[in-house]
């Protein structure tokens, strides 16, 4: 059996008390199966020429990471990676930056992962590089001479010509993602849309019978993977922590009241202002909730580096400042907005605890919070999801879920009353046919799916 060889930004080395984001629970069930090598990035900066990897060993999986020099990163990663590349794919160009200067950056530590990863490889390895930070990752082993199967997966979306041509050198992103033997994207109409820039006049790509693309004097395979969840692990951890003192705690100070939850990184492609604004719509429109619902906004910060995130950190705390001085009660808070981090296993049961589970982002590749909600949800009575179309995961819960513009306050209000009030009946009916989906495209079906499309070329 091949080796798999994982590269990613990050590298989540497990930790006692540490919450796993989407990436790192999607690799480690991958190497659960099989074991491997993950290399990436230590979180650490130097001064100076980084040295080699430094291993360490958890079960079969090795863990391979890297420092980049102080200067380059801050162009890599604050400026390409995320003032750059971030807002282009999430089609948010209000956000949108670029410089000649963090452009050459993130292409000197492309390099760096490149040549410090070859060292590492073996002859029958599989390559499976993750994200928008490695775009060029491909193209810089290829030029090394590694002729392995190397794999590509976006866990963020992929925009259409109309929006990527706002990228210079938009070609050479193209000609990067052509390196690869298989590029993996979340949805149908993120891989139309990845199609559509390669058959540009001035790409000249084509799209063979099969599927594939021909460019740049390559032919690849661009198919949608949709990532799943482990829904056995979140089923467990929201049933085995129903009882810890803490969740125990927080359910007496709800009194019987019923509880919206949203979980979300601290970023502006995930509607938080927009959201915390239907919330306060809901309490105006629907004056007998009012003392009788509770909304509670996890978002642990993200990219404190960026400037962009402190200002939304300030606009959310505003914004939950004011709804809560125009509606509290003495014996009740309308919002309970935090700040930081939880571990998974009280999140899964927090959401087994939620009337209504509340994810509605700007924009979203996928979104795994939406799914783990279902899953973490009581079968004999469970919540309702209230998820934005524009999240990937509406393709595939729009059966289920209780669907919302997110720029539409007044229309996501709506939605959220309507699942606070929906009859137990239609309840079950929904979670039955989301938990019929999760299933069957779990996070373990998504990794063998993406391994053997790599195998077989």
């Amino acid at each position: 059996m091949s080796r798999l060889v994982a590269v990613s930004n990050r590298v989540a080395i497990p930790r006692s008390g540490k919450s796993a984001g989407g990436l790192a629970v999607g690799l480690m069930a991958a190497f659960k199966e099989q074991g491997g090598l993950w290399f990436g990035w230590s979180g650490r900066t130097i001064d100076g020429e980084p040295g080699p990897a430094k291993l360490t060993t958890s079960g079969n999986v090795r863990f391979a990471t890297i420092d980049i020099g102080e200067d380059d990163f801050t162009g890599y990663y604050a400026g390409y990676s995320n003032n750059t590349l971030w807002p282009l794919l999430h089609f948010m160009l209000g956000f949108f930056s670029y410089s000649r200067s963090d452009h050459e950056a993130y292409w000197r530590v492309n390099r760096l992962f490149a040549e410090r990863l070859i060292p590492l490889l073996q002859p029958d390895d599989l390559i499976w590089v993750h994200d928008y930070h490695l775009f060029p990752l491909g193209q810089t082993l290829r030029e090394a001479g590694v002729d392995r199967p190397v794999g590509f997966f976006l866990h963020v979306p992929f925009p259409g010509f109309d929006v990527l041509k706002a990228l210079p050198r938009y070609d050479v992103l193209l000609k990067a993602l052509s390196a690869y033997d298989v590029v993996g994207l979340q949805t149908q109409p993120d891989v139309d849309a990845l199609r559509e820039c390669f058959t540009q006049p001035d790409i000249g790509g084509e799209v063979l019978d099969d599927g594939r693309i021909r460019a740049f004097g390559r032919v690849f395979n661009a198919a949608a993977f949709p990532i799943g969840i482990d829904v056995e692990q979140c089923r467990s951890l929201s049933t085995d922590n129903l009882e810890r003192p803490q969740v125990e705690r927080f359910r007496v100070s709800l009194r019987d009241r019923k509880l919206i939850i949203g979980v979300d990184r601290l970023d502006y492609s995930k509607g938080l202002e927009l959201r915390f604004r239907a919330y306060e719509s809901l309490l105006e429109n629907y004056p007998t909730l009012r003392g009788h619902v509770a909304f509670m906004q996890i978002a642990p910060p993200t990219r404190s580096e960026v400037d962009t995130y402190m200002a939304i950190r300030n606009e959310l705390e505003q914004a939950a400042g004011n709804i809560n001085g125009r509606f509290a009660e003495v014996d009740w808070v309308p919002i309970r907005y935090l700040n930081r981090s939880y571990d998974r296993s009280l999140l899964m049961a927090l959401f087994r605890l939620a009337r209504v589970g509340l994810v509605t982002p700007i924009r979203d590749g996928m979104n795994l919070v939406a799914k783990e909600y279902v899953a973490s949800q009581d079968p004999d009575d469970p919540g309702v999801l209230v998820l934005s179309r524009l999240a990937g995961a509406a393709i595939e819960l729009a059966e289920g879920a209780v669907l919302v513009n997110p720029f539409d306050r007044e229309g996501v209000a709506e939605g959220m009353q309507r699942a606070i009030e929906m009859p137990l009946a239609e309840r079950r009916d929904r979670y039955r046919a989301m938990m019929e989906i999760l299933t069957r495209n779990d996070i373990h079906a998504w990794c063998r799916r993406f391994i053997g499309a790599l195998e077989n070329g």
